[in-house]
């Protein structure tokens, strides 16, 4: 059950677990039959020494699961990556708590930025519809040179050098601030413009009864 973990944002006295948490994504990708940006145990301990990164922890202490912050085009774009649970404790429903925690510390740490994932599994897809991304074509995510390198290690990365980057085995999703924002402010216009609507209603139904009383 959810309740037997602790999720928290991973700092210094998680760091011994990064070896692990390294060789299950890699195992993990090569079980999926597809390729991740292969990270070394530094550069993900480094994202807990950065509190960018969330670590999901079982009662009994040993490691659940894990998810790091990765930022492109100075800041414009944010990544939320390397998501991985540990196998024992899947169907617990931890990916989608991760995911929701890892998601919250973005918009903390970079409120203005455009959060992204490039993904192959629908359970993903569905935690990020959730959480309000949606669906788009690559050429609206970042074009920084060293997110893409990332794709070097997947086993698609013929298939998306051989459409220009312009689409892969991968679905793109992002959610954007401004047009959450803008979305938002539509409702809230509708939503007072039929309050204001409703209020003309009442107010000549009640000069209408006013002069029928009259």
């Amino acid at each position: 059950m959810i309740k037997d973990f602790d999720i928290q944002v991973a700092t210094a006295q998680h760091v011994d677990f990064a070896p692990e948490i390294c060789v299950e994504m890699a195992e993990s990708a090569k079980a999926r039959g597809t390729g991740i940006a292969q990270r070394s145990p530094e550069y993900v301990a480094n994202k807990m020494l950065e509190g960018k990164a969330v670590i999901a922890l079982h009662k009994d202490g040993t490691w659940a699961g894990f998810c790091y912050i990765e930022t492109w085009s100075h800041g414009d774009f944010v990544a939320n990556s390397g998501l991985i649970v540990s196998p024992k404790f899947r169907k617990e429903g931890l990916a989608k708590a991760i995911k929701e925690n890892i998601f919250a510390l973005s918009r903390k740490k970079y409120p203005n930025a455009k959060i992204f994932g490039l993904t192959t599994g629908l359970a993903v897809m569905k935690i990020n519809s959730d959480l309000g991304y949606e669906p788009v074509t690559y050429s609206e995510l970042t074009q920084d040179e060293d997110f893409w390198a990332g794709c070097k290690s997947c086993v698609n990365y013929d298939i998306l050098m051989s459409k220009n980057r312009k689409n892969c085995m991968c679905t793109a999703m992002l959610f954007d601030p401004a047009e959450k924002q803008k979305e938002y402010e539509e409702k809230m216009k509708k939503i007072t413009h039929k309050a204001t609507l409703l209020e003309r209603i009442e107010n000549a139904i009640k000069k209408r009864m006013h002069l029928d009383n009259e």
